[in-house]
């Protein structure tokens, strides 16, 4: 008679696993460098734009992939969205990072955002908002290395490296051998949310 197995504990995670390598996200970038090209009929009307932080460090590689293809770069840079976020106020504070938009600038160009990973729509929201105040380019795409799922608002990537079905409960995070060392994806539990701490004041109440 096998024995009964036993109940995990409520603070028991399974342990991290890596969905993507560096030979997938390598492949998934040929990809997408090579959807946006045809898409857009070649590299001329093409600007990337990455999100920090690994957002710029993907933008980056496809725009070296596109270089390997057309001979030519493609304009890039960064855009920052802390500012234009409607959870400001509701996080941690984030550091501000750069914006870093190119010389000719996005009107009448076809900006393609880059991000790492696509979960609310929130960043990308945020990302519109943020190019409406730079400028006007003729049409908006979405590039992520990978979606993965829960959208909270109508926005769909226009190139993706991966889609990942994920449970809320899991947190997707990308390394970048720029920022990490090494080039993964990677799915992990969150952990748990700690029961909120009493804590006493100078006067000794009690919060």
């Amino acid at each position: 008679m096998n024995p009964a197995p036993r109940p995990q504990s409520p603070d028991s995670h399974a342990a991290p696993r890596t969905v993507l390598d560096a030979s997938d996200i390598s492949r998934a970038l040929t990809r997408i460098a090579h959807e946006i090209l045809e898409r857009n009929r070649g590299a001329d009307p093409v600007v990337l734009l990455g999100i920090p932080t690994r957002g710029v460090g993907l933008a980056t590689r496809i725009r070296d992939r596109i270089a390997a293809v057309e001979g030519r770069s493609v304009p890039t840079g960064s855009l920052d969205v802390t500012m234009y976020r409607d959870d400001i106020g509701l996080k941690p504070a984030r550091a501000l990072e750069h914006t870093d938009i190119p010389a000719d600038g996005i009107d009448g160009k076809v900006v393609v955002l880059v991000d790492d990973v696509l979960f609310s729509g929130r960043t990308i929201r945020a990302a519109l908002d943020a190019i409406g105040d730079i400028g006007r380019p003729k049409a908006v795409q979405l590039a992520v290395l990978v979606d993965r799922g829960h959208r909270e608002l109508p926005i769909r990537a226009d190139y993706v490296g991966k889609n990942l079905p994920t449970s809320l409960a899991e947190r997707v995070t990308v390394h970048l051998t720029d920022y990490d060392g090494a080039d993964a994806v990677v799915i992990a539990d969150k952990p748990a949310a700690k029961p909120a701490e009493r804590s006493t004041d100078t006067t000794g109440a009690t919060a």
